[in-house]
């Protein structure tokens, strides 16, 4: 579980303990707003979940090694470029990430205004939690509890194909080292102006997501980037 720029403390706490109530217990914590939320009180029969959970400055270092990341939020004014799945619908997909040897992470928010479209460029789907529409945001607590009851939820045996093969999808790290690498290709190729450096730089890393890349696949294509980068850079190249 991560939880993005978290502003008060007691919710924080609160997700602890749902943690606790439905047996998860690694927690990340990115750019909190509040230096003590170690000791929320709130964290009812859950003080090692605080006490163990990790600290980052940014969501790109909470998810660095994980292979699947799914954020949460409502479509409410929203247009993702990520795939949107319902609640019901995640826990057969990180059940096949696990299951080959992956890491997930659930992504929450904070509480003012939810995840950013910058935030989702660093997750692989979007779930929504089915809510009323008149009222389609959720207390961040609640929204943790109530994801985390889905996913402790039994999986039904259909859900599962026996003849389901593969490999876990590469770490989130390695997709950024990835990115990086295309960014600088395209700007050696001068594919495009300075100013749509961020644009692009969002776009690559959503659809290298979307792309369900594994570790050898990533690094083929990080060697096919390496050699096109390195002719571009060629001094014959040059002027």
């Amino acid at each position: 579980m991560v939880l993005v720029a978290p502003r008060n403390p007691l919710n924080i706490g609160a997700v602890a303990r749902a943690m606790a109530n439905f047996g998860f217990a690694n927690l990340s914590v990115a750019a909190p707003f509040e230096a003590h939320w170690r000791e929320a009180k709130s964290a009812v029969g859950a003080p090692d979940v605080l006490e163990n959970a990790g600290e980052f400055a940014s969501l790109a270092e909470a998810v660095t090694g994980c292979t699947f990341v799914a954020g949460t939020g409502t479509l409410t004014h929203r247009k993702p470029d990520q795939r949107v799945v319902s609640l019901p619908e995640l826990e057969p997909l990180l059940h096949r990430e696990l299951a080959l040897g992956g890491r997930a992470a659930l992504v929450l928010g904070p509480e003012k205004h939810g995840l950013t479209r910058d935030d989702l460029s660093w997750c692989h789907v979007l779930v929504e939690i089915p809510t009323d529409p008149r009222q389609p945001s959720m207390n961040l607590g609640q929204a943790a509890a109530v994801c985390l009851y889905e996913l402790a939820r039994p999986m039904a045996a259909e859900n599962v194909r026996s003849n389901e093969g593969g490999e876990a999808a590469a770490p989130s790290a390695s997709l950024e080292r990835l990115a990086g690498l295309i960014e600088e290709t395209m700007t050696a190729a001068a594919y495009s102006p300075a100013s749509m450096e961020a644009v692009n730089r969002h776009d690559v890393r959503v659809l290298l997501r979307k792309l369900k890349l594994s570790s050898l696949d990533t690094r083929r294509v990080m060697g096919l980037f390496r050699r096109v980068l390195w002719r571009l850079r060629r001094p014959e190249n040059a002027g």
